[in-house]
């Protein structure tokens, strides 16, 4: 073997090494159980993905974690009976407290979606509603957009990733092998084109009326 095909060897199993440790620090990121109850914030985040997000994401809403609700990412043609047929806590704070948010296609368009939702209510906290696999590249996303807003995260477990440990489960493992994909090329953007602070401006108006009792 030549020196140079050593090296390229080397460097080849260098670069695996260096990927499959950033996959093992990902996946310690992603929690394993249920998550304590948030602290309160302004107001509250979920992002559309699954309906243990949305029924989390109602319960805080409930008791009085957040004003209100944002379901980001719901899709266009969803209508608020459907919401009511699948969620039948939705009904009873859609009228108050709970916005629809039909314009993000992904975890990026979901941060501006928020940025936008919250800036119109004033909100300087957010709790964020997602699964827990999701919750690293989410954070991110929305940190880049609203680096002075405070991010409190609520990682919902699905329960694919409850059952068993990840490396015995191959769709488990296959979707953490995909979220990290997405989580390192997130990184790589954001840091490429990082969203600057002083460039944010905040729109301030009345607070949104406190929620259903």
């Amino acid at each position: 073997m030549s020196r140079v095909a050593l090296a390229i060897g080397v460097l080849c199993g260098a670069a695996a090494a260096l990927v499959f440790a950033g996959f093992l620090n990902f996946v310690r990121l992603v929690p394993e159980a249920e998550q304590a109850t948030p602290p309160p914030g302004d107001g509250i985040v979920a992002l559309t993905g699954g309906a243990e997000r949305l029924s989390d994401a109602l319960r805080l809403l409930a008791s009085g974690r957040g004003k209100r609700l944002l379901i980001s990412g719901v899709h266009p043609e969803t209508t608020e009976r459907e919401l009511s047929r699948a969620q039948p806590d939705y009904a009873a704070f859609a009228r108050c407290c709970v916005d629809l948010g039909r314009r993000a296609l992904n975890t990026a368009g979901n941060a501006v979606e928020t940025r936008r939702w919250a800036e119109s209510h004033g909100f300087r906290s957010l709790i964020v509603v997602t699964s827990g696999y999701h919750m690293p590249r989410t954070l991110m996303e929305l940190g880049r957009e609203m680096p002075n807003i405070a991010l409190i995260p609520y990682a919902v477990v699905t329960d694919r990733l409850r059952r068993e440990p990840w490396w015995r489960d191959w769709d488990a493992a296959k979707l953490l092998a995909i979220e990290y994909v997405k989580y390192v090329a997130a990184v790589v953007r954001v840091r490429l084109a990082p969203r600057l602070a002083k460039t944010q401006t905040v729109e301030r108006r009345a607070p949104a009326p406190e929620c259903c009792s």
